[in-house]
């Protein structure tokens, strides 16, 4: 595998609850968290970089350098004038979140928009990942795009992982999600869905169900979360593994559990791992995310908490 990895999606600016009426400042995206988890995953000699759009602002500079300090390759992000970058607020209940947008201007819309540039920047890339939320800010022709594009460089030895992650408000009709999410796993060899999720949109009875609508989609590996309840994954070469993981007894903020969960097993993945193996680990680091605020956590590596 080239030693490369490429997420593709939306980094925004992020407002984190710290206390009752006190917000941080910082960047976040769920693709760009799994970038940022998976740089301090990986040997030194693996590129992490990030595919997207910013705009030519102040804070769309102040992103850039961000993802800079934390050694992110900043070359494939493109720069469009009059464009600036989206902003949410994370409000949190007993470690549980809720969300509020404003991403109406936000350059990451059009990511897509030039074939040639992203065939360019694809085509090095050992590992890309991308999301339900990359597919769903983008028109539909431009998610069309964007997995024909995915699919010329998996043609080319590229594997690509999809993280369905639903953000409902984003797409235009339930239809036009269930559609979209079934376009990004036909364009993915790793899978990563959520039960719940899964089960609030298909109406999946069990995990099993939704391995079989993504296998049938041509992937070749799905690793499907399920909170603190045994999560359940099928490979071509492993079969169907579950494994249970260990609790956690302080839930602060789950912010980026699934994005730090995907950048553990895809880089274990990548440095030959099984998949079991590759999963134990990859719920071990959204354990301990889980119990920060904010969805980025330097802290974990800081301490060595992590395996």
């Amino acid at each position: 595998m080239k030693q490369r990895f490429l997420s593709i999606g939306e980094c925004m600016v992020e407002l984190a609850q710290i206390g009752e009426d006190t917000y941080r400042r910082g960047f976040a995206g769920d693709t760009f968290n799994t970038a940022w988890y998976a740089r301090r995953l990986l040997p030194d000699d693996w590129d992490v970089g990030y595919l997207s759009a910013i705009g030519t602002d102040a804070v769309s500079a102040e992103m850039r350098a961000f993802m800079e300090s934390a050694g992110v390759n900043t070359a494939a992000l493109r720069e469009i004038p009059d464009r600036s970058v989206g902003l949410y607020m994370i409000s949190t209940d007993k470690g549980e979140r809720s969300f509020s947008y404003w991403r109406g201007t936000s350059a990451a819309r059009q990511l897509a928009e030039d074939e040639a540039w992203l065939d360019r920047h694809l085509a090095d890339a050992g590992l890309v990942h991308f999301s339900g939320i990359s597919l769903a800010i983008l028109t539909p022709d431009h998610r069309h795009r964007l997995c024909d594009a995915l699919n010329r460089a998996r043609a080319n030895g590229t594997t690509v992982s999809f993280d369905t992650n639903l953000r409902p408000r984003l797409w235009e009709s339930t239809d036009t999600m269930k559609a979209g999410l079934l376009l990004g796993a036909s364009a993915a060899d790793i899978v990563l869905p959520s039960f719940d999720e899964e089960t609030e949109l298909f109406g999946d009875a069990r995990p099993d169900d939704t391995i079989r609508r993504y296998t049938g989609q041509g992937a070749k590996t799905v690793v499907v979360k399920n909170g603190d309840a045994p999560l359940t994954a099928y490979s071509e070469t492993a079969g169907r593994i579950t494994l249970t993981p260990t609790p956690v007894d302080r839930i602060t903020d789950t912010t980026a559990a699934g994005d730090s969960f995907a950048a553990a097993l895809l880089a274990r993945l990548a440095q030959g791992d099984t998949l079991e193996q590759a999963a134990d680990t990859a719920m071990a680091l959204a354990g301990q995310v889980i119990q920060f605020h904010g969805a980025l956590v330097p802290q974990i590596f800081e301490e060595g908490v992590t395996t």
